[in-house]
This record gives structure tokens, C-alpha cells and sequence, in this order.
């Protein structure tokens, strides 16, 4: 369940009332009248189903509330009512499988941004990737794996492609572009002074049966990326974040982008190429993989999760998700 908490001017109210009782898989309706401050207005909350979430908010932003109000949505993870479990069942098809879309377009738009704080992240995964791949040491490379944000703005390109925003696309691909650029750059000045120093020498990165699939890009990583992109993808609409920990793991962006800077830091060429396609090649099969998912589920939600259904005397409110 979802629990819907709306703020509008009192003479939007009875249209409120009006979307959310007459969905039949909203329950525990509330208003408020005048309880807003700023803004002023009234207050109304309500849970819905989360099969049927997208009709009902769809709705609500056509009344204006967004400029005249606000509309906030949180998760439910535990709804001890009968009405909630009867809402549940009467909502089409199953929550998990369900795709709010105006969550994930809040997400995703989150994810897009490039703060101190993904550099930061992507700067450390890089560094210990890189520390795993001139020790051989594959722990290190799956800390660094987990350690990745890389997904969050992927993810972006994949719902800017779907809903055809290139605002979101150019965001997320300038988050991407510069944030790899910025680790890789801070990794290899680590790398440089670690080599000036004596820590590192060229011979490490000669012999190391553990870690060298990360130089040697084939059709597997192509195809695990593929994957893995599908995998990322169901894990955010289905709001099952613990499957991104596997989705990070599965996949050598970060471990690529470490060897990139030790291997020019110690001259190593040949593995810089081949490092340089292992990351583009990750990049897109997770960026193909997960359009194909979102476009399949968007078909798949207007073609079968279209249910028209309302209490006697309402107006239909469940309607197409996108």
C-alpha cells in the first residue's frame, strides 16, 4: 500500500474526495478541512492500492495541486486493516509487478544529479578497484562493485529515453561522464604518487589470474550486463532495493574504471584499451537492457493492467498508468 497525503485549496476538496473515493482500491480516507498552514488549505490523506497508485495521482496532478498545493506519497510496509487487504485484491494485478511512474520519475531525477557525494562514492569505489587489481585481490573488487553508484544515473538514461526527456538523458549521461572522469583522474594521481613513492611497480599488473577478466571484455560481459540492466530496473519499480546490491556486483564499470588509471599510471597501454571496453560495453548492455524493461513494462501495464472499475454511483478511476 501506498499512503497519499494531499494538500489543496478548499475549493479543490470535494474533487479530491471525489478521485479517491470513488477508486475502490483507496481506503482510510481523511480530510482535514482548513489543518494546512502553508499552504493554506485542506488536508487530505488516504491508502492506495499500488497496482492502482498511477490513476489515482494521475488525477490529482491534473487538478493543479502541484502549483496550488502538494501531493506527497510514501511507502506502507505494514497496513493491518481488512479494507486495505480488500483494496489490495480488487487493485489489478500485483504490487510488486505494479510501476508507479511518478515515483520512479522522482527517482530517477534524483539520480541524475551530480552531487559531492557520487563523486565521492565513485572516487572511493574507483580507488579500491584499483588497490584490488594491483594486488589480484578479487574481495576488493566486489567491495568496489557494491561500493558503486554508477546504476542510479543509468537508470535515468533508461526513464529519459522512455519518456523521451532530454533534459533527464543529457543530466544523467554529464552525471555519468564526469563523475567516471573525476574518479578515474583522482584514482590515477594516487596511482602516480604510489608509483613515485615505490608502492606500486609496473610488474603488478602483470601476473594476476584473479582479477584479469577485467582486461579481457568478451560476449559474457556483454550479455551479464544485459542482466544485470533488466535485474536493476525491476529491482526500482518493484521497490526491491536490496536486488541492487547483486546488480552492482554483477557488473566491471567501477573495476574497469580503477584499471584504467593504474594501468597509465604504470604504462600498461594494451590493458587501458581494453579496460576503456569493458566499460563501454557494461554501460550498454545495462543501458539497453533496461530501456527494453521499461518499454515492455509499459506495454505490458496498458495492455493488461487496464481495470475500470468503481463503487456504485462514482466515476471510474482506474485508469491507464502512462
Amino acid at each position: 500500500m501506498l499512503h497519499v497525503r494531499v494538500i489543496c485549496p478548499a475549493e479543490r476538496t470535494d474533487e479530491v474526495l471525489r478521485i479517491a473515493t470513488d477508486c475502490p482500491a483507496v481506503v482510510n480516507v481523511i480530510r482535514l478541512p482548513g489543518a494546512a498552514y502553508e499552504p493554506r488549505g485542506d488536508f487530505v490523506e488516504f491508502d492506495v492500492a499500488r497496482e492502482a497508485a498511477n490513476g489515482v495521482l494521475e488525477q490529482l496532478r491534473a487538478l493543479g495541486l502541484k502549483d496550488s498545493g502538494g501531493i506527497t506519497v510514501e511507502e506502507l510496509y505494514l497496513s493491518i486493516s481488512t479494507a486495505a487487504e480488500k483494496a489490495e485484491e480488487i487493485a489489478p494485478g500485483d504490487s510488486d509487478d505494479a510501476v508507479v511512474w511518478e515515483q520512479l520519475a522522482a527517482r530517477t531525477s534524483a539520480e541524475a544529479r551530480l552531487t559531492w557525494a557520487f563523486l565521492a562514492f565513485l572516487a572511493l569505489a574507483t580507488q579500491i578497484a584499483a588497490i584490488g587489481a594491483l594486488l589480484d585481490q578479487p574481495i576488493l573488487i566486489v567491495g568496489a562493485m557494491v561500493l558503486g553508484p554508477e546504476f542510479g544515473p543509468v537508470a535515468a538514461v533508461c526513464f529519459g529515453v522512455l519518456r523521451g526527456n532530454l533534459r533527464l538523458i543529457g543530466a544523467a549521461v554529464r552525471t555519468l561522464a564526469i563523475g567516471f572522469t573525476v574518479a578515474i583522474g583522482i584514482t590515477l594521481g594516487c596511482a602516480v604518487a604510489g608509483r613515485l613513492l615505490g608502492w606500486i611497480t609496473p610488474d603488478m599488473l602483470d601476473d594476476r589470474p584473479l582479477t584479469n577478466f577485467i582486461v579481457h571484455p568478451d560476449k559474457w560481459s556483454f550479455i551479464v550486463a544485459l542482466l544485470a540492466g533488466v535485474a536493476g530496473i525491476l529491482s526500482m519499480t518493484a521497490g526491491k532495493s536490496s536486488a541492487l546490491v547483486g546488480v552492482f556486483i554483477s557488473v566491471t564499470t567501477v573495476p574497469a574504471a580503477g584499471n584504467i588509471a593504474v594501468a597509465i599510471a604504470l604504462a600498461h597501454w594494451h590493458e587501458v584499451a581494453a579496460s576503456f571496453q569493458q566499460l563501454g560495453l557494461n554501460l550498454a548492455g545495462m543501458l539497453l537492457a533496461g530501456i527494453v524493461t521499461l518499454f515492455l513494462q509499459r506495454f505490458l501495464w496498458n495492455r493488461y493492467g487496464l481495470h475500470t472499475s468503481g463503487r456504485p454511483g462514482g466515476v471510474n478511476a482506474m485508469k491507464r498508468a502512462d
